[in-house]
């Protein structure tokens, strides 16, 4: 988002390249929706599986027929097309870090710094000075920056050094999980599904789909008792992996063992003087409900977009403010949900509000180009919406107190309406869709109205 504003800007990672495990496998409504805002919606989707977001649960894989649905909180994808102009993806992470990389590295304004990690050196009001040093043990250097972004992570050594602590229940439970190959699509059949839920005695877990093909994983959650399955070994885990297929299975191939402990935790605070908090560094959620990383990238937009219009002189400092403000209740959302097994298997509604964030609504629009989504009409200033009279919009637009560039753009008069736009009147809204202004018509438009909205 910051390179997407021609902010220069540093990224390191430790890694020297993205990941090769599937981790997380859902992405959400909103996060389909910031990643076709820039433009990745279909490379992204390349990488995926064909599923219905809904859990399946059943005795083993073999028995699916004899299963019953069971929710997640994402749309299904009738339910997507009423919302959004996309919707849920199953996709691996392992497909969508190297899709964000090529991009991030198309970017003229933005470099990428692998291999090393950056040390607080010394934050304060005007700036922050970190020391980079090679993974490996080699050199270092120091870098001065405006501002910090924090994305290292649940044992993040930023939100160390800036000595803020996490708040919840460090550990609820241990995972184990198991990446393997093996062709379970025939038993699935009809019912091509996101997730799972294996019941068996001795088997309990889940099988996720982990990417095109025949590649799974295979995950169990539990208390001591499952500290020694991984440890037992690629035949141990593949027996307790073909008991949850099912007697008519095939022999799954394992690929990857591993185990983790999870908790649920928010950070006490995402600031500290020029220093921001992202991601797992400011929460930490399990891994039910698939939230972990959508909050995340959820995060980065918002926080991206404060920074560059801060720093491009659109808006005071104050703006940088909301992001804690307005990210934390849904960190919070996404936490405590993911702690309660009750409440991650809700429906979509809770799931949707959180995921959404405010945003305005979803309407096709016809165009000389073909139809394109509300949403898509939103740009990196304030947009300003209209009916088909923009009548003296334009000259309003010109005219405001706003040092952000204001877009106008005009639909027609039923999509208008849908959106609350009577007459002559105008809607206007943020970078992130979220509206700040209702006007009934020009003439009513005060010209610090989106200053104050946003600042």
């Amino acid at each position: 988002v910051l390179g997407r504003y021609g902010i220069e800007t540093l990224l390191v990672e430790r890694r020297h390249r993205p990941s090769e495990l599937p981790r997380a496998t859902a992405i959400s409504t909103r996060s389909m929706e910031l990643l076709r805002s820039l433009g990745l919606e279909h490379e992204v989707r390349a990488g995926g599986v064909d599923v219905e977001w809904l859990g399946w649960s059943c005795e083993t894989l073999a028995d699916v027929e004899a299963g019953a649905p069971m929710p997640l909180g994402l749309p299904t994808r009738e339910q997507a097309a009423l919302i959004s102009p996309t919707g849920p993806a199953c996709v691996p992470q392992d497909h969508l870090e190297p899709v964000l990389l090529r991009h991030l590295r198309s970017s003229a304004t933005v470099r990428v710094l692998t291999g090393a990690e950056a040390v607080l050196a010394s934050n304060g009001p005007d700036g922050v000075v970190a020391e980079l040093r090679d993974a490996a043990g080699g050199d270092s250097r120091i870098v001065e920056a405006r501002y910090l972004v924090a994305a290292d992570g649940v044992r993040s050594a930023i939100r160390a050094a800036l000595e803020i602590p996490m708040r919840g229940p460090a550990h609820l439970a241990t995972a184990v999980s198991a990446l393997f190959h093996a062709p379970l699509w025939r038993l699935a059949g009809r019912h091509r599904y996101g997730l799972y839920d294996i019941n068996r005695a001795g088997a309990e877990g889940v099988l996720l789909p982990a990417g095109p093909g025949d590649r799974w994983l295979y995950g169990a959650v539990g208390g001591p008792e499952l500290e020694g399955l991984a440890g037992g070994g690629a035949e141990t885990m593949a027996r307790r992996v073909g008991q949850a297929i099912g007697a008519a299975g095939p022999e799954p191939r394992i690929e990857r063992l591993g185990a983790f402990s999870f908790g649920a935790q928010v950070a006490e605070r995402f600031r500290e003087g020029s220093a921001f908090l992202v991601g797992d560094a400011a929460h930490r959620v399990t891994p039910r409900g698939g939230t972990g990383m959508n909050t995340a990238i959820h995060d980065g937009w918002d926080l991206g977009w404060r920074l560059a219009w801060v720093l491009q002189g659109w808006a005071g400092p104050a703006l940088l403010d909301s992001y804690e403000t307005e990210r934390r209740p849904v960190a919070e959302h996404n936490t405590e949900r993911s702690a309660d097994s009750a409440a991650a298997a809700e429906g979509v509604e809770a799931a949707l509000s959180a995921d959404l964030g405010g945003r305005i609504r979803h309407l096709w629009l016809p165009t000389a180009a073909g139809r394109v989504s509300t949403l898509d009409l939103i740009g990196p200033g304030l947009t300003l919406l209209t009916g088909p009279d923009r009548g003296g919009w334009e000259a309003v637009a010109h005219a405001l107190a706003c040092p952000a560039p204001v877009a106008v753009r005009s639909m027609d008069p039923i999509s208008a309406r849908a959106l609350g736009i009577d007459g002559s009147g105008a809607l206007m809204a943020r970078p992130d869709g979220v509206p700040v202004a209702l006007w009934p018509s020009p003439d009513r438009a005060p010209a610090d109205a989106p200053v104050a909205a946003v600042a």
